[in-house]
């Protein structure tokens, strides 16, 4: 009976429960997790930047501020952390408008530094005349404290006169009795002369006005060889004090004329045989004399015309 019997054979089931639904909600919450992490940063960034700096974020994803450039320094930042003060490179400049007690726009740079507003002509040109009116009376003292330090000039302070004039600022060499500023009939200056306008020169050399050297002899007729009279002595005269002058530092081109006025402008015209008459005239010239020396409108009377006349007619 034992040899009849079939064997037991058992089945193991294995039960398959919900498990693991094949690993997908890892991927979800792979995805909550970045989405987490870019909310945070976000907010971090908010808290870490200036307006500057948001605003060229904000620019960066405008599509007609994207940056063409293909370095670093010429993307968001500049090649410049963000963190750092002032990264947002940005070029041009910004119309500001003032407060509307003055009611103008002003440009103002990406510095944040403002030009002084615009002038009209009236107020520029006197602006101008101004500042030449303070250089002048400064190269004026200059030059006559510089004379009173040198001993062996202290006897050509008189034979120096230094005044503003419509034109300019007129120094003037003039001779006296016993001292002359060049020799007689001569074109060479003395050696006090060269020392003076040394002097002179290194008082105007930074200035930027034009020069204008004239010369100018006393009454006294002069003939010379050849026809040579007052006129050419002047003349050659005032070309030899232009020499001197920029031998000692004034630039050529600075000076405008050299001219010879003979007598024709006496300084003491009630003596023209008066040493003061002799002298060298050097002006600086104003860059806007008109500023200066504006002629006073003169009122014209209108003319009476006679009974009957065409014109009244």
């Amino acid at each position: 009976m034992a040899d009849n019997q079939q064997p037991i054979i058992i089945k193991k089931v294995k039960g398959h429960g919900h498990g693991h639904h094949g690993g997908a909600w890892k991927v979800a919450y792979a995805d909550f997790v970045t989405a987490m992490m870019a909310f945070f940063l976000l907010l971090w960034l908010l808290n870490a930047t200036t307006e500057e700096q948001k605003l060229g974020i904000s620019n960066y994803f405008s599509p007609v501020s994207v940056s063409n450039s293909n370095s670093g320094s010429g993307g968001l930042f500049g090649g410049t952390d963000f963190q750092s003060e002032g990264s947002l490179s940005s070029e041009g400049t910004a119309i500001v408008r003032l407060p509307p007690a003055a009611d103008t726009a002003v440009e103002v740079d990406s510095d944040g530094d403002s030009p002084p507003q615009s002038l009209s002509e009236e107020e520029l040109a006197e602006l101008v005349a101004k500042q030449e009116e303070e250089q002048f009376e400064q190269a004026a003292a200059e030059l006559r404290q510089a004379i009173r330090s040198v001993p062996e000039l202290a006897e050509l302070q008189d034979s120096l006169v230094v005044e503003q004039t419509p034109e300019g600022l007129r120094i003037q060499l003039l001779d006296q009795e016993r001292v002359s500023m060049f020799g007689l009939g001569s074109t060479e200056p003395e050696e006090e002369t060269r020392r003076l306008l040394a002097l002179v020169a290194e008082a105007v050399k930074n200035l930027p006005n034009r020069l204008s050297i004239s010369g100018h002899t006393d009454g006294t007729p002069f003939r010379g060889e050849s026809g040579y009279s007052n006129w050419e002595l002047s003349a050659d005269r005032a070309n030899a004090a232009r020499r001197l002058l920029t031998e000692s530092g004034i630039d050529p081109s600075r000076v405008s004329q050299v001219q010879g006025r003979a007598d024709t402008e006496l300084l003491v015209p009630e003596d023209p045989t008066s040493p003061r008459n002799r002298r060298i005239s050097i002006v600086l010239l104003r860059d806007n004399p008109a500023v200066s020396a504006a002629p006073e409108p003169v009122e014209l009377e209108e003319p009476v015309l006679p009974e009957g006349s065409i014109l009244q007619r």
